[in-house]
């Protein structure tokens, strides 16, 4: 009886669920920003091997995220998990000028997967704490974000140790993928 009530309840109010892909090079940040996201605080980590999945809840809105790993053997590996992606979180180490133009490379090429032309893309300028980072401008200009036509982007300067500009590209999601400002 408690099933049916439940799944009568979700069929006239359904769950606000949205799912994210977090990609990037290694050690760019993207599990150290999933789990201050997630846990509000800085944990120990170690290189990504397959991916890691959480559920976020912000401002009544849940988002499964799959943090994928990003050494140059995993990235071929990032497509199986596109299926029903609503968002897609680039991270950038702000400070790898080296390898920018391969991030350039793995983000036009997931642009064009089929699973993810109505997906929006948010990219985190991570590192920003640093003083040799690149600033969100350069990012952009090196990332050819301005060419992008087909999906709404945004990009968010941020620091994942401390968290400033997490919650803000998070917003900036939740707005895009609803349609509305959360409440």
């Amino acid at each position: 009886m408690g099933a049916f009530v439940s799944r009568f309840w979700f069929m006239l109010f359904p769950a606000n669920e949205y799912k994210i892909v977090v990609v990037g090079l290694d050690n760019a940040g993207k599990t150290t920003t999933l789990y201050k996201l997630h846990l509000g605080e800085v944990v120990t980590t170690h290189p990504t091997v397959g991916s890691n999945v959480e559920e976020l809840v912000y401002k009544n809105i849940r988002f499964e995220v799959w943090d994928l790993g990003g050494q140059d053997r995993l990235r071929t590996s990032w497509a199986t998990y596109y299926r029903g992606t609503h968002a897609v979180i680039v991270v950038i180490d702000s400070t790898d000028r080296d390898r920018i133009s391969i991030m350039k490379d793995e983000l036009f090429m997931l642009l064009g997967h089929d699973d993810l032309q109505h997906s929006v893309v948010l990219v985190f300028a991570n590192k920003q704490d640093l003083k040799d980072a690149m600033t969100p401008a350069e990012i952009a200009d090196a990332l050819s974000l301005h060419s992008i036509k087909n999906h709404d982007w945004h990009i968010q300067a941020c620091c994942a140790l401390t968290g400033d500009g997490l919650y803000d590209g998070l917003g900036w999601i939740a707005q895009t993928v609803t349609g509305k400002a959360p409440s």
